[in-house]
């Protein structure tokens, strides 16, 4: 059996092209570290780049892989993440 590497799992799914913020990668893959992690992709030559989104549209993909749920008093809605992808 494989053993399972949070960073290499990361870095999969953002070459498949997926966008993270670092809430995702903190929560879905167990990244210690996702800035670190980010720059170890950009020395490897892969461009990242980033825009901000709301909280809400992060809890919505987070919460197709597991449960999530924000406190009633968390105005999720207004909060904005910044999202990650690797520019191809």
């Amino acid at each position: 059996m494989a053993e399972y590497k949070a960073a290499s799992a990361l870095r999969e799914h953002m070459l498949e092209g997926h966008p993270v913020t670092l809430l995702e990668a903190f929560l879905l893959f167990g990244v210690q570290g996702p800035n670190a992690e980010f720059s170890r992709i950009k020395k490897d030559g892969f461009l990242i780049e980033s825009r901000p989104v709301p909280m809400a549209k992060v809890i919505r993909r987070i919460n197709e892989y597991t449960v999530c749920k924000v406190p009633e008093s968390l105005p999720y809605k207004e909060i904005q993440l910044t999202e990650y992808w690797i520019k191809k």
